[in-house]
């Protein structure tokens, strides 16, 4: 018996509602995502079980790093640019439009007053090296405020609404972040917010 011949078709898919799918997924992410602003040390927050999520808007992040270097700084790149302007006229700090253009590039303030002007020359790649050994000083000038505690007034007078949240490594002494406490109570400060990384494990136990 004569063996029954298949004809061979061969197969095409349309791939362009696929294609249309991606593109629109790809789309939403980008618009709906929302990126970190790159900080210019590492740190590595300690764990913790609590929820509570750090608004993702009107908040001054503080950076302390293990060796007790602080730095400071907001998304909000207006806010920043209030912030120097108040910084550089309460200390007599003079600053031309390349110095002002790196500190609005820059992620964080995190230079002394007497240093920014030098650090703001350097070239982009080699001001994050060199800001790993600054850290705004937390001595204060003349029995006055520190300026730590001016960069703190000079945001709450750009954003009146700002919330602060702190950000410290694992690895950061207690005194140094007890000083840091200190300074804002000092100036009344006394809601702040410490950011965690969530401990998952002893979440579930």
């Amino acid at each position: 018996m004569a063996k029954v011949k298949i004809q061979k078709k061969d197969i095409w898919i349309d791939m362009t509602p696929m294609s249309d799918v991606m593109t629109l997924l790809l789309c939403f992410f980008m618009l709906t995502s929302t990126f970190l602003t790159p900080e210019p040390v590492q740190v590595n927050a300690p764990n913790s079980v609590s929820e509570v999520k750090i608004p993702e808007q009107d908040v001054l992040n503080i950076l302390v790093t293990p060796e007790g270097r602080v730095f400071l700084g907001t998304e909000n790149k207006n806010n920043m640019q209030a912030m120097l302007d108040e910084m550089t006229d309460k200390n007599g700090v003079s600053l031309n439009a390349t110095q002002i253009k790196h500190f609005r590039e820059d992620a964080m303030a995190g230079a002394p007053m007497n240093m920014l002007a030098g650090y703001l020359n350097l070239e982009p790649e080699k001001m994050g090296e060199a800001i790993q050994k600054l850290g705004i000083p937390l001595d204060s000038i003349n029995g006055g405020k520190s300026e730590f505690q001016q960069w703190v007034s000079a945001a709450r007078s750009a954003n009146p609404d700002i919330k602060l949240a702190i950000k410290c490594d694992s690895k950061t002494p207690y005194a140094s972040i007890k000083k840091l406490m200190s300074e804002l109570q000092d100036m009344n400060e006394n809601r702040f917010q410490l950011i965690t990384n969530l401990d998952v494990k002893r979440l579930n136990d």
